[in-house]
């Protein structure tokens, strides 16, 4: 062969076999991956790039190329699907899972499920949005649920119109039930609308009106919102009303924010507490509206380390600790404060309420920065609450202590005394203290004696109206810690 035409002979077949490999490289290098991982051979293979490929070979399996991760794994319980309703954010709008939001039509099918995909995945959101009225039967919420649980309702929520309306089979003593929950968060600028005044209107509840009367007959009413056995807590935001009981209620929790709340419903609403806590430790109640029929924060029995501060209250029957030790129980309140707070045309002002009985103690009570307008019963303590005349005297009763109401000021109405110690015959009220308290009649210019019955404690400047009757030291006899302590 001549040497020209070898050289042509050599060229040609290096281009083929440079040209074979770059094909083959070019061939390997977009390749997508098999679903869990790399190729046949178990390789990894590495991720696409821009870049073009080199003109010399390209290996097949790089040695300094990152491994590329297979998809998640398949959920050994794929129901529910977390993805289902779900944007990027964790987001699950009840409307994706079939709610339809006309203030009519059962949304519980849709709100169940969106609640039980959010609460499969950390910081999930339940999205009630704005702009629909939902209406959903009776249900429990319940956990344990992945950290960072939130329900958000931006638009109505609503329960059934009425007695008449609820499903026969659903409990008539609650509502919306969230239990065994940590960490979660209840909020939105939506509306919670409990319908209540066909429940009011039932010939068993008590009316205030001037000639109401009750009559018997079946008297369950549902709370509206119940949280039970939960920790770490929020509630904020929402505007609560007309629930046709207790508008919202907090049982074995501990570790709850309340604030900028606005709860309503009207003055004659019966058992329309605005928040009732019980066995409930670690309490916040802030900056929150609250208008209705009975107590606007009524505190249980087994409640401790609780502080409201920047709330209004009215009209309603006050901030009321109890009341405690019905049918001979055990009572036990403590460390309670509350300040910076408003209660106006309202039946009640500061109260303790307690029935005779009971034992335990209520201890560490802080009143402070108070403004009173137009309220009967500014400061009352009742040791002898009774819901008829039938109630007999007992010997035994909760032992009331270290009470304090400072910068307590307004006005109230003259109806009844501003200042009202009616403890107990044979357990005194102990170390109340008085400083700053300057109660004016609302209307006229006659101011009422307070009442006081075998009440011991100091006043540390002078009260208008003049507390003369509270007594001075200790009582010759004090409740045993045994009997009385918690």
């Amino acid at each position: 062969m001549e040497p020209s035409k070898t050289l042509l002979a050599i060229w040609v077949i290096v281009t083929l076999f440079s040209t074979s490999n770059v094909v083959e490289g070019r061939y390997h290098y977009h390749k997508r991956p098999k679903k869990g991982g790399g190729g046949s051979s178990g390789s990894p293979v590495p991720p696409p790039d821009s870049s073009p490929p080199s003109e010399s070979p390209v290996p097949s399996t790089p040695a300094t190329s990152p491994p590329v991760v297979g998809p998640p794994g398949i959920p050994s319980d794929p129901s529910p699907d977390p993805s289902r309703g779900s944007d990027t954010d964790g987001i699950f709008d009840v409307t994706s899972f079939g709610a339809v939001g006309d203030g009519s039509t059962d949304d519980t099918a849709a709100f169940t499920a969106a609640w039980k995909a959010a609460c499969a995945v950390e910081s999930g959101t339940i999205l009630a949005p704005s702009g629909y009225s939902f209406m959903i039967t009776s249900t429990i919420f319940s956990g344990p649920c992945k950290p960072g649980l939130v329900f958000q309702v931006d638009g109505v929520l609503m329960p059934p119109n009425g007695p008449d309306c609820w499903p026969k089979a659903d409990s008539k003593k609650q509502w919306l039930v969230f239990y065994r929950l940590d960490n979660m968060t209840f909020t939105g600028s939506g509306t919670i609308e409990g319908n209540g005044e066909p429940w009011w209107d039932l010939p068993c509840k008590p009316h205030r009106g001037p000639s109401g009367q009750t009559a018997k007959g079946p008297c369950d009413s549902p709370a509206m919102i119940r949280f039970f056995m939960s920790t770490n807590l929020a509630v904020n935001g929402l505007r609560i009303q007309n629930s046709p009981q207790f508008h919202m209620k907090f049982d074995g929790c501990e570790g709850v924010l309340i604030e900028k709340l606005s709860i309503s419903s009207p003055k004659l609403s019966p058992n329309t507490d605005g928040i009732h806590i019980e066995n409930t430790k670690s309490v916040g109640i802030y900056n929150s509206m609250i208008g209705n029929g009975d107590d606007c924060i009524s505190i249980g029995p087994g409640c401790s380390d609780v502080d409201i501060e920047g709330v209004t209250c009215g009209p309603s029957h006050g901030i009321s600790i109890g009341s405690l030790g019905v049918h001979n129980s055990q009572a036990c309140v403590a460390n309670i404060t509350v300040q910076n707070t408003i209660i106006r045309e309202s039946d009640n002002g500061l109260r303790i309420k307690t029935w005779q009985g009971g034992t335990g103690s209520v201890s560490g009570i802080r009143f402070e920065n108070i403004q009173m307008e137009n309220v009967r019963n500014c400061i009352i303590v009742d040791q002898y609450y009774c819901l008829s005349k039938a109630c007999l005297n007992q010997t035994s009763a909760v032992y009331v202590n270290e009470l304090t109401f400072r910068n307590i000021k307004g006005t109230y109405n003259v109806m009844s005394p501003p200042i009202h110690f009616a403890c107990s015959d044979t357990v005194a009220c102990t170390n109340i203290t008085m400083s700053e308290v300057e109660l004016l009649p609302h209307e006229g210019e006659l101011m009422d004696d307070p009442f006081c019955w075998n009440a011991y404690g100091t006043q540390e400047t002078p009260t208008i109206p003049p507390i003369d009757c509270l007594r001075d030291g200790m009582p010759e006899t004090i409740a045993e810690s045994s009997t009385y302590g918690c």
